[in-house]
């Protein structure tokens, strides 16, 4: 019998991740709160944002808001609940609390103890730096990749799309830009990750909670693949799920044919009825294989199993919505339509 060309010493070689290089909570239950004014003045402007908010909007009350009285305010339904308040006072002084769980205290007051100078409104940056919140344009080691929304204001992608980034921003299917704020969470081993995104980049996705996968079972990828040189919307590749273990037997990935190129690491593998069965994580490098074997592979593409990612949110502290995938089976573009909502492109400046 001659040796298997496949040994586990070379199968890292083998695989090729699709990143190119190119240049836990919860909404609130009653889904409001308030905001009580105790600093012995009146106040001009109430402003509540959600923690990581890179400015404070505008003013939430109808008027001037005297001491002692307290606006309720109702947040949308995926708000979550960490919210940053201020009052800008009569003297030009200002309250505020920062990070405030409104879930666990839905009533915030300032106080007397929380009044200070208002700060001075920070100076434009140098043209040669970037804004903050904002991305690079200058940026010279520049890579992307693709993720979707698990929860509010949370993205899990790879880790291979985000490991060693400077800085992160997400891309949201209206076009927004959002930074992701440090620190991620990260499974090695799976080559996950999990990523704050304030800002609301997109519905939460359901994971398949049964029944379990066949191979056989249709699925799509969805991502941004080659960057810079495909056009930027998101393109949905259909497939099967060919084998139930990954490269080297790895119990904790999915063999898929769905064509996958670099860009669409991290993105979500859909089955046909809108629910996450995995998360592209890499492609089989052919080159590599035709110098080992003398034959060309062709299609073999891999995924983390959407039950491992799942597990692996949780440990985060998440709980990953949660469907079973039975019924009449829907068509790729209804599919595409559940998935453009919630997939973002990542960009990673080093």
């Amino acid at each position: 019998m001659q040796p298997n060309p496949l040994r586990p010493a070379i199968l890292a070689m083998l695989l090729m991740p699709t990143l190119p290089v190119v240049a836990a909570a919860q909404a609130p239950a009653q889904n409001r709160f308030q905001v009580v004014n105790r600093t012995g003045q009146e106040a001009s402007s109430v402003q509540a944002v959600r923690t990581g908010r890179g400015d404070w909007g505008g003013n939430l009350a109808p008027g001037p808001m005297p001491t002692d009285k307290a606006l309720t305010l109702r947040p949308d339904a995926d708000s979550g609940c960490r919210f940053d308040v201020r009052l800008l006072l009569a003297d030009g002084r200002e309250a505020m609390k920062r990070d405030q769980d409104i879930c666990a205290t839905p009533r915030v007051a300032l106080e007397a103890g929380d009044v200070r100078a208002a700060a001075a409104a920070p100076a434009a940056p140098p043209a040669t730096q970037p804004a903050p919140g904002r991305p690079n344009p200058q940026a010279r080691n520049v890579s992307s990749g693709s993720g979707f929304v698990v929860a509010p204001d949370r993205v899990l992608t790879n880790r291979h799309v985000v490991d060693g980034c400077d800085r992160i921003f997400i891309r949201t299917a209206d076009a927004r830009m959002l930074p992701a704020v440090p620190p991620a969470r990260v499974d090695a081993g799976l080559d996950l990750s999990l990523l704050a995104v304030p800002g609301n980049p997109g519905p939460a996705l359901p994971f398949r909670s049964g029944p379990a996968v066949r191979r056989g079972e249709g699925v799509i990828a969805y991502g941004f693949p080659l960057p810079g040189l495909l056009s930027s919307d998101p393109k949905l590749t259909r497939g099967e799920v060919n084998g139930l273990n990954g490269l080297g037997d790895n119990p904790a990935q999915y063999q898929i044919s769905a064509a996958v190129q670099p860009g669409n690491s991290g993105g979500p593998l859909i089955d046909l009825h809108g629910n996450i069965v995995g998360v592209v994580v890499s492609k089989l490098n052919a080159g590599a294989v035709s110098r080992r074997t003398g034959d060309i592979a062709q299609n073999v593409n891999f995924a983390v199993k959407g039950a491992a990612a799942a597990e692996f949110l949780r440990r985060a502290g998440l709980s990953p919505r949660m469907a079973d995938s039975t019924g009449t089976e829907q068509g790729a573009a209804d599919i595409g339509e559940i998935a453009n909502r919630s997939t973002v492109f990542i960009r990673c400046e080093r």
